[in-house]
């Protein structure tokens, strides 16, 4: 256990990472899940002191990593005592139950501490709400294994009665009557909002979308001047937000949504459907993307492959590639390191724009560059939105003369 501190400042938090590389999933895919699972950890204030992986045909059933793994982490966290094990996937009940029975020590999987960021994050009465009725969602399955008192409740009777089970049955009556609960809480609120976007009818919406963390919130602050959190942190707003803009006469509404990610929990993307409407029924779509991210186009695939289970993939959209200053000193960096042929060869970074452009662009998808902290190429960006605003403008309203401002 580890000792409290006179101090009344709050002791920090650790944890280890662990996760399984399998036939499915090579070793690099792992290590960079890893980094992605470490910056969620940091998000929530968790300092991360050591990720552990093991190369399995697939995650043991019982225990996820295989006994000598399970051992090695065990010896490690009795010497450096971290208050969290978190894994890289979902666990089921038993496997969390026999990991705590060796590890001692509070474990959360990837789902978990998703769903806590998300807890920790969400603002509006809507979030909260969605947000809790994932959570329970997620543990009533899991409610066996949530007693550790339960073992020693059966401990020599031979039998399945007892106290501990009584518990678990009571709070899984609890927990379904407040999924129930939130359920209806939920569609009152859908419909409020359903309402709300009834009344928008008539006038073009734009929803910017993207994976978490690529600058939605920032580029949402650039074209609207509004104050919405914009930190270097995964899920740093949960709440859809839409702003009004006016641009050479034409109104629209514009809105930043939840940032998607890879292995999102499937009760939040249940319980956030009604906040995606915004996605679903919006006319545009700004799909944001961090270009320098060495993994971009595996982002492009999951909000695609989002966007695809919405409904809405056949919007037209502009793909804007932010991060270019970003991209630029990595490329700067790169080409120091080589000779004139080899920098010949890896091109500049304009090259890698003029090639990006050619893959993405499409009748229905226009292409940006841009970078949303240093402010480079907005009014281009702002250009290509507005040609797409436009052309939707004029199908609502075929009579409209549009006044050059």
């Amino acid at each position: 256990m580890k000792h409290q501190s006179h101090n009344t400042a709050p002791e920090e938090r650790t944890a280890v990472l662990v996760a399984v590389s399998s036939k499915s999933q090579s070793e690099s895919k792992t290590k960079e899940y890893l980094e992605e699972l470490d910056f969620l950890t940091s998000t929530l204030g968790i300092k991360v002191l050591k990720h552990f992986t093991q190369r399995l045909e697939r995650p043991e059933s019982s225990s996820y990593i295989g006994k000598g793994k399970l051992e090695e982490i065990r010896l490690y966290c009795a010497q450096h005592e971290p208050d969290f094990a978190i894994f890289d996937d979902e666990l089921s009940a038993s496997q969390v139950k026999n990991i705590n029975n060796e590890l001692k020590l509070n474990i959360l999987d990837r789902s978990l501490l998703i769903l806590e960021i998300f807890e920790h994050r969400a603002q509006s009465a809507q979030s909260k709400t969605q947000v809790e009725l994932a959570k329970n969602q997620y543990m009533l399955p899991r409610l066996t294994n949530m007693w550790t008192h339960l073992e020693r409740q059966r401990g020599g009777t031979g039998t399945r009665g007892g106290a501990g089970e009584k518990e678990i049955e009571t709070d899984r009556r609890v927990i379904k009557a407040r999924i129930s609960f939130l359920k209806d809480e939920l569609e009152r609120i859908d419909k409020i909002n359903l309402n709300q976007r009834k009344s928008r009818t008539g006038i073009v919406r734009v929803a910017i979308v993207g994976y978490t963390n690529v600058g939605k919130s920032t580029l949402m602050n650039l074209l609207t001047k509004a104050d919405i959190l914009a930190e270097n942190k995964l899920f740093a707003t949960v709440d859809a937000t839409v702003r009004k803009l006016v641009w050479e006469t034409i109104p629209f509404l514009i809105s930043d949504t939840v940032g998607f990610i890879r292995k999102l929990p499937h009760q939040l993307i249940e319980s956030f459907k009604s906040t995606l409407d915004e996605v679903s029924e919006a006319d545009i779509l700004i799909h944001v993307v961090d270009v320098s991210h060495s993994t971009f186009e595996e982002h492009i695939e999951v909000v695609n492959k989002t966007l695809t289970e919405l409904k809405a993939n056949d919007k037209p959209m502009v793909l804007v590639f932010n991060k270019i200053d970003t991209l630029r000193n990595q490329i700067n960096e790169e080409n120091a390191k080589l000779d004139e042929m080899q920098l010949e060869a890896a091109g500049t970074l304009e090259d890698r724009l003029k090639g990006l452009e050619k893959i993405y662009t499409n009748p229905n998808t226009s292409v940006a560059f841009i970078s949303a902290v240093e402010k480079e190429n907005i009014q281009e960006l702002r250009a290509k939105i507005l040609d797409k605003v436009k052309a939707k403008h004029m199908q609502i309203y075929p009579n409209f003369v549009l006044y050059e401002v």
